[in-house]
C-alpha cells in the first residue's frame, strides 16, 4: 500500500528527544498510542507544523513540508492538514457555520463559497440546524462536531485527531465515536489519532503505533498488537500479564521461576495470559496447574464486576477474581497465597 503521508519525525522539546517513523495509506487510520510523556503531543505538533523537525523528514503526498537537510520548512497555514484539537479551540466569537468557513476562507475561497461548504460540512455532520449557534450555545458532542467539520472542509490530505473524545462524558463518548467512525471512513486522505485510550484506538484505527519515550516499540493491527504485546505498558493496554524469559521447548525461565506453556519456543521470548487465567488458593494446590508459586497481595481494585489483585513474587501479575472469591480467601494486602496458570492458558512468543 502507497503511504500517503512518509514521515521521519526526528524532533528535540524540552530536552525531549523524538525519533518516530510514520507511513500512513490514503483512507487509513492509524492511532498513535502511549503513556503520557512518550511522545504523542510533539509527534502530532511537528505534523501540524508547529515544531520543527532537527532530522528526519515529513513528505505528504509526494511533497516535502520539513527537511531540515534541505532547509525546507512548510507553516501550518500552507500545509494541507486539518487538526482537531482535544479541547476543540473553537472561536467563541463566531458561529458554528463561520467557524468551519473559516479554513476555506483561510486557503482563498470568498465568503459566500465558504459559507456554502462551511453550511455542506455541518449537514453532514447533523448540525445543519446548529448554524448559528456560538461555541457556548453547544453541547461537548457538537462542539466536537463542529471541530471536526472545520478539519475536514479544507479537504486535508491528512487529519489530525488530538484525542477528540477526551472530553466527553461516557454517553456521550459512546454516541460520538460511532459518528466519529463513520466520517473517518468516509475520508479518502490520512488520519492520525493520538489517544491514550486503547477502546478509541481499537474501534476507530486501522493500525496501532505505539510509542513510549519518544520511540516505536510496537506497531501492527489491532489483533496482532492485543495478542502479542512486546513491553509492560502495552500489556496492560490490552489486559494481559507479560513476562520476558529464556525459552527452551515448552519451558520458560523468568527469573528464578520456571513456566510450562503450550508452545514450543527458544531462546529469548515473551509470555502472555490475562489476570482471568491465575487462580488464587490458600495453600499450595495439588492436580493439574503445571504452573504454581507462592506470592503476596499488594494490592485490590474493583474491575468491572470481579475484583483485580495485584501480586508480588517470583513474578507481579494481577489475577481477576470474584467478590465472593476474595472474601473466602480473605484478600487484603499483605495476604499470602498461592498463584496457579494452566499452561494452556498462556501464550509464547519470541522476543
Amino acid at each position: 500500500m502507497t503511504a500517503l503521508l512518509d514521515a521521519h519525525l526526528a524532533a528535540e522539546r524540552d530536552g525531549f528527544s523524538l525519533d518516530v517513523r510514520l507511513r500512513i495509506a490514503a483512507g487509513e487510520v492509524v492511532a498513535l498510542l502511549g503513556p503520557n510523556g512518550a511522545g504523542k503531543t510533539t509527534a502530532l505538533r511537528v505534523l501540524a507544523g508547529l515544531h520543527p523537525l532537527t532530522a528526519g523528514h515529513l513528505t505528504l503526498d509526494g511533497a516535502d513540508l520539513d527537511r531540515p537537510d534541505r532547509r525546507m520548512w512548510t507553516p501550518p497555514e500552507r500545509r494541507p492538514v486539518g487538526v482537531v484539537f482535544q479541547d476543540y479551540l473553537l472561536f467563541p466569537h463566531l458561529s458554528a457555520l463561520d467557524n468551519v468557513a473559516f479554513g476555506p476562507r483561510r486557503r482563498g475561497a470568498d465568503k459566500r463559497a465558504a459559507r456554502a461548504r462551511a453550511q455542506e460540512w455541518l449537514d453532514r455532520v447533523g448540525l445543519g440546524d446548529q448554524a448559528r449557534r456560538r461555541p457556548r450555545q453547544l453541547s461537548g458532542g457538537q462542539a466536537q462536531r463542529v471541530a471536526l467539520a472545520r478539519a475536514l472542509a479544507v479537504d486535508p490530505a491528512l487529519l489530525l485527531l488530538d484525542e477528540p473524545l477526551a472530553a466527553l462524558d461516557a454517553r456521550t463518548r459512546l454516541d460520538t465515536r460511532a459518528e466519529l467512525q463513520r466520517h473517518l471512513g468516509a475520508h479518502p486522505g490520512a488520519t492520525l489519532l493520538v489517544t491514550h485510550d486503547p477502546l478509541d484506538a481499537l474501534v476507530l484505527a486501522d493500525r496501532l503505533v505505539i510509542v513510549e519515550h519518544g520511540r516505536v516499540v510496537q506497531e501492527g493491527d489491532a489483533a496482532t498488537v492485543t495478542a502479542r504485546p512486546r513491553t509492560d505498558y502495552v500489556a496492560r493496554l490490552v489486559g494481559l500479564n507479560l513476562h520476558r524469559g529464556r525459552a527452551d521447548g515448552h519451558t520458560v525461565t523468568v527469573g528464578e521461576l520456571a513456566l510450562t506453556t503450550a508452545d514450543t519456543v527458544h531462546g529469548d521470548v515473551f509470555v502472555a495470559y490475562p489476570p482471568a487465567a491465575v487462580a488464587l488458593h490458600p495453600s499450595r494446590p495439588e492436580g493439574s496447574p503445571r504452573n504454581v508459586w507462592a506470592a503476596t497481595v499488594t494490592g485490590v481494585q474493583r474491575h468491572g464486576d470481579n475484583l483485580r489483585v495485584q501480586l508480588a513474587g517470583p513474578v507481579e501479575v494481577a489475577a481477576d477474581v470474584t467478590p465472593a472469591a476474595a472474601a473466602h480467601l480473605g484478600l487484603i494486602p499483605g495476604r499470602p497465597v498461592w498463584a496457579a496458570v494452566k499452561a494452556a492458558e498462556t501464550r509464547a512468543y519470541p522476543a
